[in-house]
């Protein structure tokens, strides 16, 4: 396949950046779109340029790592797929492509396609975690679990924390991932003690890292390569109204 990239160039967070373009020909269709860029950067290396800078570590759509913006989608064309996962032969030979970071004032860019995505990490720290006593794991049947209830966590809990849904968002809201991350935690015995205290933490630090507001677009769970369903926000907002206006919060 001949392309042509249109990439996203950015020394640094306070430097200017600008869509930088490159021709490449001989790109097999079964490549992922990962390794066409290995591709770009191999070439881009011996001419001896600087190569471009984009996240990845995993490749199997695991992670969360990859992160880019392709023709103005989070992770590409496909749908479910994150950009480890895109193969080539969804393009058209000769197409042009467009390639830049997630677009969020939460996620500041790095260099090139890197952002920071460290708010997530934050927002993690602040509340997406329960107390267990350590020691031996507790019988796995001891402590049941409706079905529903164990299916809507199991959904939930599929949330990879790559971004997409911020990058998607026009509000660059995080409450997709936010609402998965509650969800999945809230649904099952073993996060019943921080529920309430959890939800309110969790997300103060979301609205202190500078995310939007959520507004129901649902853009998120569309760009979302898990599939995360836009009730988690709803369940969301059911326990935030309930641990405040509902006195639950300690």
């Amino acid at each position: 396949m001949k392309l042509t990239l249109r990439v996203w160039r950015q020394s640094g967070p306070r430097d200017k950046g600008a869509m930088v373009e490159y021709k490449l020909a001989d790109i097999s269709p079964d490549a992922s779109f990962l390794e066409m860029l290995d591709v770009l950067n191999e070439r881009l290396i011996a001419s001896g340029e600087e190569p471009v800078a984009f996240d990845h570590d995993c490749r199997e759509g695991i992670c969360g790592m990859c992160s880019l913006v392709i023709n103005g989608t989070p992770h590409g064309p496909e749908r479910a797929t994150t950009t480890c996962q895109l193969h080539m032969r969804k393009f058209k030979d000769g197409e042009v492509i467009d390639v830049e970071p997630w677009r969020a004032r939460a996620f500041p860019v790095v260099k090139d396609l890197v952002v920071d995505r460290s708010a997530f990490d934050r927002i993690i720290q602040s509340g997406g975690f329960i107390t267990a006593p350590t020691g031996t794991a507790p019988e796995a049947h001891s402590t049941p679990v409706p079905k529903p209830d164990a299916d809507a966590a199991f959904e939930a809990a599929e949330c990879i924390g790559c971004g997409a849904c911020v990058a998607a968002c026009p509000n660059g809201s995080a409450a997709l991932f936010l609402g998965a991350k509650v969800t999945h935690l809230g649904l099952v015995p073993q996060g019943q003690p921080e529920r309430w205290d959890r939800v309110v933490s969790m997300l103060d630090t979301h609205d202190g890292e500078g995310f939007g507001g959520c507004t129901n677009t649902g853009e998120c769970t569309v760009a979302c390569p898990k599939g995360i369903p836009l009730d988690v926000i709803g369940r969301l907002n059911h326990d935030y109204l309930k641990a405040t206006a509902g006195g639950k919060k300690k």
